[in-house]
């Protein structure tokens, strides 16, 4: 079912159990279901059109559910922006969608309200979780005024329901837009990957909804089972809430269960009730994956995806202990729905066990590049497929095993990080000539930033300067963590930067 069907369903028939949870306050399928709809109404009083573009910048908080499941309601399309990108990058992407409103919350608004006259589009800002300043509206007032009933709004399967944000290739976030049948798809296609779920199930969101996490609420919503978000992710109220609300299952990035299984509390916490952990969004270390084990038990499920489609493939509990953990580098086998293809550089597939760039379709399959058709036309093969540019290969038993990227992105704690956007942010400093950035180990993030940075002559600056500078500029998970200096950049013949010279001469084990 479509996200509107979803709650519409679930309020009938589970509408006094718990739908959400967070700060300590339950709210019930009814309850979610009269506010979304008053979102959505709120938002028709104000003149917003269905298949506008309605943009949220928030953290996980009370209203997480509703922001999802009120703009379905009310016919719009959702963008979901992130906390932890820069002002500047938000505003473009604003623009980028097109975006008729901008829902904030209070603790995020002063640093973009700055930069709202510069979004073309934008007509109301509506402000959350806190007072709203001058200016803007004031979500609750909207709410407590609007209408709770439902308009019976129904989107045809084809028409636009989300847009996610990925960045591209030179740097600049692109849109990728799912369709309502598209975004139904993730849901179903992650349900295929889950235990089977009932109305007793409850699901521990520790990640931003506006991330991976929020996929597994789509079938948790099917089955009329609970979301328990915490407003933030930190280990111990990560544990506590496991505990405290008998949370079945969960996601995370492989960052999020390292440091759960390593914390102190993990050995004194009753984890009996968890029936599944699903991490993904970056590799997992061999160690980290036996740790994780001896804590949890054999629950661990690994999916592979992108914001373009997901899950792909998946790697089961079983698999994970199979012939001594024979499959533990491996991003499992397709999904119950997926067709997944290793081709080469003209799409031609490729045979079993040889390296060429990971294909796949399947019903989450993204529907467009918001905007940029040359750009969707570049990411498809003429039978739908999508084109990961991650490169890998196919075993005799059907599992993928990812051996590259096609470009040198870095996934640091599971976000995406494109190097020429943080080069661009360096060599906008003064004293920077040529920079080059990539990704080196982290024990704690698993990859992390570092750039090699050729100074301009007779300038001078320090490392923690430039860590600062690009900090300020792309925010905290973007900005490099450490820097050397060189007197030039390893190119090759026609003057391309060498990435993997760079890593090897300069990286951390040198």
């Amino acid at each position: 079912m479509d996200l509107a069907s979803l709650i519409r369903s679930a309020a009938k028939h589970h509408a006094d159990r718990p739908a959400i949870i967070c700060s300590g306050a339950s709210q019930s399928y009814a309850q979610v279901y009269r506010r979304s709809c008053q979102l959505g109404n709120a938002l028709a009083g104000l003149g917003v059109a269905e298949g506008e573009r309605v943009a949220t910048l928030t953290d996980n908080s009370p209203e997480s559910l509703e922001l999802i499941l009120g703009i379905a309601l009310g016919g719009y399309v959702r963008a979901s922006l992130y906390t932890h990108n820069s002002a500047d990058t938000n505003l473009y992407l604003l623009d980028l969608v097109g975006a008729s409103v901008l829902i904030v919350q209070r603790q995020h608004y002063d640093a973009i309200a700055p930069h709202l006259a510069g979004a073309h589009t934008l007509r109301h800002v509506l402000v959350l979780d806190g007072t709203a300043p001058s200016g803007a509206r004031d979500y609750e007032a909207l709410l407590a005024d609007a209408p709770a009933t439902d308009r019976g709004i129904e989107m045809s399967p084809d028409e636009p329901q989300t847009i996610r944000f990925s960045a591209g290739t030179t740097g600049k976030p692109k849109g990728i837009m799912h369709s309502v049948r598209a975004w139904t798809g993730v849901g179903t296609e992650m349900a295929t990957i889950l235990p089977e779920l009932t109305s007793e199930d409850r699901y521990l969101a520790g990640g931003p909804l506006s991330h991976a996490t929020i996929m597994a609420v789509l079938p948790v919503l099917a089955a009329g089972g609970a979301v328990v978000v915490l407003r933030a992710f930190e280990p111990a109220a990560f544990l506590e809430a496991i505990e405290q609300y008998r949370c079945t299952l969960t996601f995370g990035v492989p960052t999020m269960v390292q440091l759960v299984a390593q914390h102190p509390a993990a050995g004194t916490t009753d984890l009996s009730s968890l029936r599944a952990i699903v991490y993904g969004g970056s590799p997992m270390t061999e160690t980290a994956l036996r740790e994780a084990r001896s804590v949890f038990g054999d629950i661990l499920r690994q999916l592979y995806g992108q914001s373009e489609g997901a899950p792909v493939t998946f790697l089961s509990p079983a698999d994970h202990v199979e012939q001594d953990g024979k499959y533990l580098r491996s991003a499992g086998r397709p999904t119950a729905n997926t067709r997944l293809t290793i081709v080469g550089a003209d799409g031609t597939p490729l045979p079993q066990g040889e390296v060429g760039e990971i294909a796949f379709d399947n019903p989450s399959a993204f529907t467009e590049i918001w905007g940029d058709p040359d750009a969707t036309r570049a990411r498809k093969l003429a039978d739908g497929s999508v084109l990961t540019r991650d490169m890998g290969y196919v075993d005799a038993d059907g599992y993928l095993f990812i051996t590259d990227r096609k470009e040198d992105m870095i996934i640091s704690g599971g976000f995406n990080v494109w190097p020429a956007e943080v080069e661009n942010a360096l060599v906008a400093h003064p004293a920077v000539q040529e920079a080059a950035v990539v990704g080196v180990p982290h024990d704690k993030w698993g990859e992390t930033p570092m750039a090699l940075v050729v100074l301009a002559e007779g300038a001078n600056v320090s490392e923690e300067d430039l860590i600062a500078w690009t900090r300020a500029r792309l925010g905290p998970v973007k900005r490099v963590t450490s820097v050397q200096f060189g007197t030039e950049l390893p190119k090759s013949g026609v003057g391309k930067v060498l990435r993997r010279s760079v890593r090897d001469q300069y990286g951390p084990t040198k």
